[in-house]
């Protein structure tokens, strides 16, 4: 018995389900097939809302990011400076720890020059400047301190993820350690003095 179409699928329903999909089995099991079994539709009803699997990878690859920007977002809400900084990276350990599938999504846009995927990646950008002006980070340097921090939390992530960690010592706390020592870097530079 073929699959019944379901009324109203919308694109946010279809994500939260390819996301799922990843969350679950990875993200190479994210085809058009399995997310249309998921979903109970055929698999060309998804091809009203993007085109073919380079165009779910795109929009599975922006939501993971509108995602992670969002939980960084909260994160960031009443706090600054190194408080802000520390909140901020565990939110996005956290995030790659409870969403691995579609934090990898983030990375595998089919061309990550693409206009929409710079957009949705710029509001992270934008975000850590942010929270790195307690450090009196202008212009190139804040890119070049937001680029530092973003190897640390992914490499962190993919580390954890790979199970790189096998001694028994806090991951969380080593995470605080290795951002905090990132940090000190930026208090002895005579152009960054934390507030």
């Amino acid at each position: 018995m073929s699959p019944r179409p379901k009324i109203g699928l919308d694109l946010k329903t279809i994500l939260e389900a390819a996301g799922g999909l990843a969350d679950q089995q990875g993200i190479q099991e994210v085809s058009l097939a399995n997310l249309a079994k998921k979903l109970g539709i055929r698999p060309p009803s998804l091809y009203n809302h993007f085109d073919g699997l380079p165009g779910l990878r795109k929009k599975l690859a922006i939501y993971g990011i509108d995602k992670l920007h969002a939980v960084m977002a909260d994160a960031a809400i009443g706090v600054s400076g190194t408080e802000a900084v520390l909140a901020v990276s565990q939110a996005y350990v956290n995030f790659a720890r409870e969403h691995p599938g579609v934090y990898e999504a983030t990375l595998l846009a089919p061309d990550p020059e693409d206009v929409d995927v710079l957009q949705a990646g710029a509001k992270i950008v934008e975000l850590s400047v942010r929270i790195l002006q307690a450090y009196h980070l202008e212009g190139a340097s804040a890119l070049h301190a937001v680029r530092g921090l973003r190897s640390i939390l992914h490499g962190f992530s993919s580390l954890e993820q790979r199970g790189g960690f096998k001694m028994a010592l806090d991951l969380d706390e080593s995470l605080m350690i290795i951002i905090k020592a990132f940090l000190a870097g930026f208090a002895g530079d005579s152009l960054t003095t934390p507030e």
